[in-house]
């Protein structure tokens, strides 16, 4: 009777070892695809962010540029005058505003703002373009794991799909700003 008992024994031990064990590779295999699922979304909520700030941060960009430029204009406009001044041969007139546009306005520097709007732009586009490339990757790695087995077999029985979709390009969105020195 020992025998036996010791028999059974074994026997459950063996059938629960075998039922834990296949109760950790589903559990395994299902936390894996919740946290690919997971990276996926942070993924595409991350391109939706830096677009965001794309528009945001061009849109207020472009509006310092144009204020700078108002404010050169002014200038351009004082400069203007004293030549006229000299022409006319005013020239402690032309001297008078000549000094006060270089009190007002001691350094000129719409290059350099426009040199800022182009870098900021340039590297907006190129955070949307990486995070893009991740997205295409986290997406990619998310539907090489429920397919490959013994993933695939657990993955269906769990309600698990490949996700369908193409491969983000990079397109100009709708709402990127157009026009923007007018």
């Amino acid at each position: 009777m020992r025998k036996s008992w010791k028999l059974v024994l074994i026997i459950i031990g063996i059938v629960l070892g075998i039922i834990l064990l296949i109760t950790g590779v589903f559990a395994g295999t299902s936390n894996r695809i919740v946290s690919l699922e997971e990276q996926i979304k942070e993924s595409s909520s991350s391109i939706k962010v830096q677009e965001k700030r794309r528009l945001d941060l061009i849109n207020n960009l472009v509006d310092t540029v144009k204020s700078y430029n108002k404010y050169e204009s002014s200038t351009l406009e004082a400069v203007t005058q004293a030549r006229t001044k000299i022409d006319n041969g005013d020239i402690e007139g032309a001297k008078t505003v000549l000094n006060a546009v270089a009190e007002k306005y001691p350094e000129l520097k719409s290059n350099e703002n426009y040199k800022q709007v182009m870098t900021e732009m340039a590297t907006t586009e190129n955070l949307i373009a990486n995070y893009r490339e991740n997205y295409n990757n986290q997406v990619k790695g998310y539907n090489k794991y429920i397919r490959k087995f013994p993933t695939n077999l657990i993955a269906s029985m769990m309600g698990y799909e490949k996700i369908d979709y193409e491969y983000l390009n990079y397109e100009v969105s709708s709402d990127a700003p157009k026009n923007l020195w007018d």
